[in-house]
Formats: structure tokens, C-alpha cells, sequence
């Protein structure tokens, strides 16, 4: 599949693939300067990578960089942490072993669907308001689940859960894309993800030490904090957003007026 799945032009020429660009564009019939002004004098070169992560913490970066981490750290803690130890954390509650086995197949079901709309509804109004709203509702649903239920109703809420969490995750990269330029893109994701990946270490090892503590119901405690924390780090995002996008009108309106 990768072999049929092109490079954008943006990305092309921001690493100086000028000719690689200007193929692409007469293999699907556009101009490029349809979409980006072509470099010149040397600046479509490609950057190195200590210039790309410097890129990643200049102006609005500076704040927002560190906060689209933190929210990949909360949310891999999540998903790794809540798929490992869900069984375990719904047996404290008094669930049936079958029960609470098949609990986890119906948030990964959940998953599934949560994908779909998650797209779906970050087309409309972007993917930072519904990874943090997602976030908001996941710290919810797993507060509920740490009650226990009649099955149907858990099952329900374990469904949303899932829904909910999996996609939030996958909103934060979208989001960092959305923030990162063509050129240091592929680097600002990739550190996102990776930096992540510390919270998917940590949040199975969290799970494991307070269950073997006794303690496996403050899991539920546990992992709606994560999701909290995740909410606070893209509220930080989203405010940062709106007094940049609010201070760029200003300019504009200024250069404009006579």
C-alpha cells in the first residue's frame, strides 16, 4: 500500500524535492504553486534535525510542544494501562470472570467505532477540541465503571469508554500534524508518539503495583486522573490556539485599516 501512497508536495519541496513536487503535480493534473510557493535560494533544502526540533519550540511551540507530549504520555498510560488491567480492576468489583474478560473485547469494539467518529467529528471542528472532550468524557466513563452496575448498563458504559479512549489518543497526533509545518512535521509527531511511549510503559506498571498492593479498584482512580491530565495539557493547547489565531487577526485588521 505504501508504494501507492504519494508524499504531499508540501512535504516535497519543504525537504527540496522540487522535481519530485512538479512530477507529482502533472501526475494528478494540478501546479504545485497551486499549493505552495516553490523555495528558492537554497531554502527548500533539507533542515537538519536539531533544526527541526528547534522548530518545535519557537514562539506558541514553546508552549504547546511540551503540552501535546504530556497529553501523549496521559493518553498511551490510558490505553495500555486500561487494556492490561480492566479484567482485573472489574473482578475487584464483583464482576464474573467471564463478565469481566468480555469487557475487554467490548472496549476494543468500542475502539473500533470511537475511530470513525472521532474522524468524523474532528473534520468539523478540529482534532484538539474532540481529543480533549474525548479525554473528558473517558475520565467519566471510567469513574463509572469503578461502581458496579447491572451488566447491560456496564457493558454500555464500557462500550462508550472505548469509544472515547482509543480515538482521543489518536487526536493528539492529529493534532500535533496540525500543528507542525510540512518540514518538521514527521519530526514533531514522531516525538509525540515517542514520548508517549513512556506512558505506555508506565501505565501497565501502575496497574500492576496496585493490584499487587491489594488495591486494584484505585485503578479506576488512577486512570481517570490520566485522562484529567491529558484534558488540562490540551486545554493549555486550545487556549494557546485562540490567542494566537486572535492576535494574527489583530495584525492582519492593523496592516489592512487605513
Amino acid at each position: 500500500m505504501l508504494k501507492f501512497l504519494p508524499e504531499s508536495m508540501g512535504y516535497l519541496l519543504a525537504r527540496g524535492r522540487v522535481a519530485d513536487a512538479e512530477a507529482l503535480a502533472r501526475s494528478r493534473g494540478v501546479a504545485v504553486t497551486d499549493f505552495v510557493t516553490i523555495p528558492t535560494g537554497g531554502r527548500g533544502t533539507a533542515s537538519t534535525t536539531a533544526h527541526r526540533i528547534r522548530r518545535l519550540f519557537t514562539g506558541s511551540r514553546a508552549i504547546t510542544t511540551p503540552a501535546l507530549w504530556t497529553a501523549s504520555f496521559a493518553g498511551l498510560l490510558l490505553v495500555y494501562g486500561v487494556a492490561t488491567w480492566l479484567p482485573v480492576m472489574m473482578r475487584s468489583t464483583g464482576y464474573e470472570l467471564g463478565s469481566a474478560l468480555s469487557f475487554l473485547l467490548v472496549i476494543n469494539l468500542g475502539g473500533i467505532v470511537g475511530m470513525l467518529i472521532a474522524g468524523q467529528v474532528a473534520d468539523r471542528v478540529g482534532p484538539i477540541p474532540t481529543a480533549l472532550v474525548w479525554f473528558a468524557l473517558t475520565a467519566i466513563g471510567i469513574t463509572a465503571l469503578s461502581v458496579q452496575m447491572p451488566l447491560a448498563a456496564t457493558y454500555v458504559v464500557v462500550f462508550a469508554t472505548g469509544v472515547w479512549l482509543f480515538s482521543a489518543q489518536t487526536m493528539v497526533y492529529a493534532g500535533t500534524a496540525a500543528h507542525s509545518e510540512a518540514d518538521f512535521r514527521a519530526t514533531a509527531v514522531g516525538l509525540t508518539s515517542g514520548i508517549g511511549r513512556f506512558g505506555a510503559v508506565f501505565g501497565p506498571w501502575l496497574g500492576g503495583v496496585l493490584i499487587a498492593s491489594g488495591t486494584p479498584r484505585w485503578g479506576f482512580g488512577a486512570f481517570a486522573v490520566a485522562a484529567l491530565l491529558a484534558v488540562a495539557a490540551l486545554l493549555v493547547v486550545f487556549v494557546t490556539d485562540r490567542v494566537g489565531s486572535r492576535a494574527t487577526t489583530s495584525s492582519v485588521l492593523e496592516r489592512v485599516s487605513p
